[in-house]
């Protein structure tokens, strides 16, 4: 059986739908979505996952209407501020990947404040995917290296030209909802990561649901290009 998963990313997908379901306004799907958002980081941490990545919002969530935008960076502030002191009292170090230039100026403050002040934790590192495209991620890697003038690239010089840098590759890909495709996420990193989909959206993901996404994981072999005969 496999291990623990070290690194866990999860597309948090289905918020919209299950207030609609309720006949709710779109937005108390995204409060209710940032409720299963700590209860899972807790769950994490209390398990010993060592980094937890949430894909909260893309490159093309900035296509949504801007009533429900402001909405989603306003809630996202206010979850930074209430959950400062609980994040360093168990130790989750908070980090963020994607185009923060792309965000208003005081979500950028909060998210600078929240990674200062969680900078010394580690028991677990949070990590949330803001404004993040995985395919314009590679392009600021590829400007990157053609600015520094490297002529030789490897995977190994490569990744660390990414948002994810010093960050292990996930082994475990949760997505709920239903939804069968990786949504333009992490897609260098998931080169092995095992997936995980259910049908559940993500305001009803909750710890137990967490635990047999990483039980089913456990069972998997993962050979890496090798017969199972070499491991």
């Amino acid at each position: 059986m496999n291990p623990l998963p070290k690194h866990i990313a999860i597309i948090m997908d289905g918020n919209g739908r299950w207030a609609q379901n309720l006949n709710l306004p779109r937005i108390d799907g995204h409060k209710k979505g940032i409720d299963a958002v700590e209860e899972i980081t807790m769950a994490a941490r209390d398990l010993g996952v060592c980094y937890l990545t949430l894909y909260a919002f893309s490159d093309e969530n900035w296509d949504r209407p801007a009533e429900e935008v402001v909405a989603l960076m306003d809630l996202l502030v206010k979850f930074l501020k209430l959950k400062k002191q609980k994040l360093i009292n168990n130790g989750i170090r908070f980090q963020t990947i994607g185009d923060n230039d792309r965000l208003p100026k005081y979500v950028q403050e909060a998210i600078a404040e929240e990674e200062e002040a969680t900078r010394q934790c580690d028991k677990m590192t949070l990590i949330v995917a803001l404004s993040y495209g995985a395919r314009t991620e590679i392009c600021r890697a590829v400007e990157k290296i053609i600015k520094q003038g490297l002529k030789e690239i490897s995977p190994e010089i490569f990744s660390s030209f990414l948002d994810t840098y010093g960050i292990p590759d996930p082994d475990l890909l949760i997505r709920t909802s239903g939804e069968l495709r990786v949504s333009n996420f992490l897609l260098w990193q998931i080169a092995y990561s095992e997936f995980y989909f259910l049908d559940m959206l993500w305001p009803d993901f909750g710890k137990s649901d967490l635990m047999k996404a990483i039980e089913d994981y456990k069972k998997r072999e993962r050979r890496f290009g090798k017969t199972g005969e070499q491991l």
